[in-house]
């Protein structure tokens, strides 16, 4: 019964996007089996084929190579702000760690690094492949495979400004499986900082990140075309187009430490504003009289549902209860906080594999801040389409989150 488990959560799950379906009666099948079963054969080949694992660890030593490199700029610039050696000593464990000087330097170096590999058309050619994987189990038409397969290294902005031109013309159960992509997956340039941050307690942290970012992108599409069918017989193509490519390898590097810049600005104000408001939102809840023994808080509240969810999808029920907290905190907060708060846990909170399997279902940008980002940069692409937009926007983040929860059972039942 525990291995049925998370496949009954699975069928749970995928039940309750086709309740939520503005048309039961028009679903497609084609990108719904297809993209379940190109889950299932990705999430086995990357967890179980050998020359992949290895191939994945060596992303993971890369990965921690790279973060000690840029861990040297950052204490060549900011000193001890950086990290250890202290001139101090430290008054309590981990209380000199600090996230702007510590952790988020990584997006200038990752963003370089990717424009670089942009630059020499590596990114091109495995995002093409992919595409090509989409269009060939799936069905659907380039322009969403190539944006799907965009957003596995890049955000939920960024992906769609790149197939801009072809925006305007998506049927509209493509643009909201383009939306749902963005959802379910998260950039490139965060990958690394949640794999550092969850090296201590997840084994290949980096590469369970990876997988989880590239199984839950055609599980994203199955369940977008759950809740929004569509037609998957289109055969339209569409090809990358890079806005103001650079000219050499050292003008790939500066625009990227340039596109940097504004990513981590934009990562430090988001995580500032939103700890910020949902602080006060709970100071606000915190005046109603308090719940076994604990005050109410926007994350209790969303727990409550996301206990049975985290429950169906393979985490025992007495692990449910930190298990639910920590999906609320990334719905409400982001993955980057709930991720935090996973790495700190006590050993004893989680088992190997709730970790593996939060891991993975909290792999997304589905989150309340996330939809008015991504709302308001297609928005501006597509101006024509903004009402609609708006409309699909929340879709998106319960869609979003359904693909990766879909992706957290699977991971857990192949490991288990």
């Amino acid at each position: 019964m525990e291995t049925l488990r998370p496949v009954l959560g699975i069928g749970a799950l995928l039940l309750l996007a086709w309740i939520l379906s503005e048309n039961r009666r028009d679903v497609r099948l084609r990108p719904v089996l297809g993209g379940l079963a190109l889950q299932v054969a990705l999430a086995v080949l990357l967890l179980f084929l050998p020359p992949v694992q290895q191939a994945m660890l060596a992303v993971n030593d890369a990965a921690e190579a790279l973060n000690r490199a840029t861990n040297a700029g950052t204490r060549f610039v900011f000193g001890y702000l950086a990290g250890p050696p202290l001139p101090f000593a430290e008054a309590q464990p981990g209380g000199a760690f600090i996230l702007a000087f510590q952790a988020l330097p990584l997006v200038l170096t990752i963003s370089a690094l990717a424009t670089l590999l942009f630059h020499w058309g590596v990114l091109q050619a495995v995002m093409r492949g992919f595409a090509w994987l989409l269009r060939r189990t799936l069905g659907v038409g380039g322009a969403l495979a190539l944006g799907a397969a965009v957003h596995v290294f890049v955000g939920m902005v960024e992906a769609p400004l790149l197939v801009r031109p072809w925006l305007a013309r998506m049927a509209r159960g493509e643009l909201f499986a383009l939306m749902t992509c963005g959802m379910a997956g998260i950039a490139g340039t965060v990958m690394i900082i949640y794999g550092t941050v969850l090296g201590a307690v997840i084994p290949n942290a980096l590469g369970n990140v990876i997988s989880a970012a590239i199984i839950s992108t055609p599980a994203a599409i199955a369940v977008a075309a759950l809740m929004i069918p569509f037609d998957a017989g289109r055969e339209d193509r569409a090809e990358l187009v890079l806005p103001d490519p650079p000219h050499d390898s050292l003008d790939a590097i500066l625009k990227g430490i340039a596109a940097g810049i504004p990513i981590l600005v934009s990562i430090l104000a988001v995580l500032l504003v939103t700890v910020a408001l949902v602080t006060l939102a709970n100071m606000v809840l915190g005046l109603l009289p308090a719940i076994d023994g604990a005050p109410v808080t926007l994350q209790r509240i969303l727990a409550l549902p996301f206990r049975p969810v985290v429950w169906l999808i393979g985490i025992p029920w007495a692990e449910s209860g930190v298990a639910a907290q920590l999906m609320a905190t990334k719905t409400v907060l982001n993955e980057f906080v709930a991720y935090l708060g996973l790495a700190g846990l006590p050993p004893d909170a989680l088992s190997p594999q709730s970790r593996l399997i939060l891991t993975y279902a909290m792999c997304g940008f589905a989150n309340f801040g996330s939809v008015g980002i991504m709302v308001g940069g297609i928005s501006a692409m597509v101006p024509e389409r903004r009402e609609e937009v708006v409309r699909l926007g929340l879709r998106s983040l319960v869609s979003g989150t359904i693909a990766t929860c879909t992706s957290g059972a699977l991971a857990g039942l192949l490991a288990g």
